[in-house]
C-alpha cells in the first residue's frame, strides 16, 4: 500500500504508541485521585501540558486539552462570542476554512451574530488589506486558519494577527494542518487562540488541544468537573494525551529533516505531473505551502472516480472536492480559489510523509498517467473541455 493521504490523518508513530500503553493497562487511575494510581496519570498529563506548550512557545498554564480539533475550533469561537457579546456581534474569517470553523461560523450566525467571510487570492492567499478594510467597531474576533487542509497554503498569519491586534480584536487560527509540520511560535505569531490536533502528527486520534493566551477571558465550553482549570469537564484522556504529548516532542525533533525531505518528494511529485500529465493545474501557492502538500486539478476527469482507480492499485489518496453530499458537492476551498466546478470535482490531493520514497511516488505518477488517459478517453467533458480549448 502507498499512503498519500495524511492531510487526513497519519500512522501512529510505535514510539508514541509505547508511551499511551502503560496508561491502559498499568498506571489507569483516573488523574483526579488523590492516591499514587490516580497521581502517576496527573503527572502524565502534566509533562505531555509541557512538551505542547514548549512545541508553540507558549507557557503550559495556557494549553487545553480537548477531544479533537473541531471540538477546540468550537470551543474557541463560542465561547469568544459568548464571552464578548457585550462589545460587539461582529466576526471575521475566510471563505477556505475548516468546516469546524465555517460551520461553527453559520451556528454563530444563527444566533444573532454577524460574520464577514473574507475572499482570498487565485494562490489562496489573504490580504492582509482585505482583513483590515473588514474590520469594524463591533468586531470582536478573527479566526484565519494556518495552513489550509485542502491546498495546503500558509497564509500570512503573522501581519493578519498584527491588524487585528491594533484593532483590539482577538485572533484565532486553526493550526491542525500546521502544528507538528511547520515551526509555530504563538509569542512571534501574536495568536490569542490556537486549535490544534494529535492524529495529523502521528499521534492518536481523539485528542486535540486549544491555546488560550494569559489575558483572554474564555468561558467554559464543557460544563461539569473541575478538569482543565474549570474550564474543559470531563475525565482526561490520559493515554491520548500523553500520545499527544510524545508525537509533539517527536515532530519537534525531526521537523527540519522531515520537512526537507517532504519537500524534496512533492516538488518531484508535482514536477513529474505537471509534465507528464496533460492539462492539470496545481492548486494553491507554489512555494507558501505545506511541505507534504501537493494538490491538483484535472481537466475532463472525475476525481472520485481517480480516487477509486488508485485504491484498487493500493494508492491511498483523497479528493480535493471533499464532498459532503449526495450531490458531491465541489470543494468550497476550490471554488474560493477560483476554480470552476468541473475543475473543483477533478481534483486530487495527495500529502506526503517522510514515510514515502520516490519510487512509491514514480508508481503513482505512473498509474495517475494511465488512470487519467483511460478516464479522459470516455470522458463527454474532457471532450468539451478540449473543443473550447480549441485543440479539436
Amino acid at each position: 500500500m502507498i499512503y498519500l493521504d495524511n492531510a487526513a490523518t497519519t500512522r501512529t508513530a510505535p514510539e508514541v504508541l509505547e508511551a499511551m500503553l502503560p496508561f491502559y493497562t498499568e498506571d489507569y487511575g483516573n488523574p483526579g485521585g488523590i492516591y499514587s494510581l490516580g497521581m502517576a496519570g496527573r503527572k502524565a498529563v502534566n509533562q505531555a501540558r509541557r512538551i505542547i506548550a514548549g512545541a508553540i512557545g507558549a507557557g503550559q498554564e495556557e494549553i487545553y486539552f480537548t477531544a479533537s480539533g473541531t471540538e477546540s475550533d468550537n470551543w474557541a469561537l463560542r465561547a469568544a462570542a459568548e464571552g464578548c457579546r457585550e462589545k460587539g456581534r461582529h466576526l471575521i474569517t475566510t471563505g477556505i476554512e475548516h468546516h469546524a470553523v465555517l460551520n461553527t461560523c453559520r451556528y454563530l450566525e444563527g444566533q444573532g451574530f454577524e460574520v464577514t467571510y473574507l475572499g482570498v487570492e487565485e494562490d489562496g492567499l489573504v490580504d492582509p488589506e482585505a482583513l483590515r478594510a473588514a474590520i469594524r467597531p463591533d468586531t470582536i474576533m478573527v479566526s484565519v486558519m494556518l495552513a489550509n487542509n485542502e491546498i495546503g497554503v500558509i497564509e500570512p498569519v503573522k501581519q493578519l494577527c498584527a491588524i487585528a491586534r491594533e484593532r483590539g480584536v482577538l485572533f484565532h487560527t486553526d493550526a491542525v494542518q500546521a502544528f507538528g509540520q511547520i515551526p509555530v511560535n504563538v509569542g512571534e505569531l501574536g495568536i490569542d487562540m490556537l486549535s490544534a490536533s494529535a492524529h495529523k502528527l502521528n499521534g492518536p486520534k481523539g485528542v486535540g488541544m486549544l491555546y488560550v493566551r494569559n489575558g483572554v477571558k474564555l468561558p467554559s465550553f464543557i460544563h461539569g468537573g473541575a478538569q482543565e482549570r474549570g474550564r474543559r469537564a470531563g475525565t482526561e484522556n490520559v493515554p491520548g494525551i500523553v500520545g499527544f504529548g510524545a508525537a509533539a516532542a517527536r515532530a519537534v525533533r525531526i521537523m527540519e529533516e522531515k520537512a526537507q525531505q517532504e519537500t524534496q518528494l512533492r516538488d518531484y511529485l508535482i514536477r513529474r505531473i505537471e509534465t507528464e500529465i496533460p492539462h492539470c493545474r496545481l492548486n494553491g501557492h507554489r512555494q507558501r505551502r505545506l511541505p507534504g502538500n501537493a494538490s491538483f486539478s484535472f481537466a475532463g476527469v472525475e476525481g472520485e472516480s481517480v480516487l477509486i482507480r488508485l485504491d484498487m492499485e493500493g494508492i491511498c489518496a483523497s479528493s480535493g472536492s471533499a464532498c459532503t453530499s449526495a450531490a458531491q458537492e465541489p470543494s468550497h476551498v476550490l471554488l474560493a480559489i477560483g476554480r470552476k466546478a468541473e475543475e473543483a470535482r477533478g481534483s486530487l490531493r495527495l500529502t506526503l510523509s517522510e514515510e514515502n520514497t520516490r519510487e512509491e511516488l514514480d508508481t503513482v505518477v505512473e498509474s495517475l498517467k494511465a488512470i487519467i488517459g483511460e478516464l479522459r478517453e470516455i470522458s463527454p467533458s474532457y471532450r468539451e473541455f478540449l473543443k473550447e480549448q480549441q485543440y479539436i
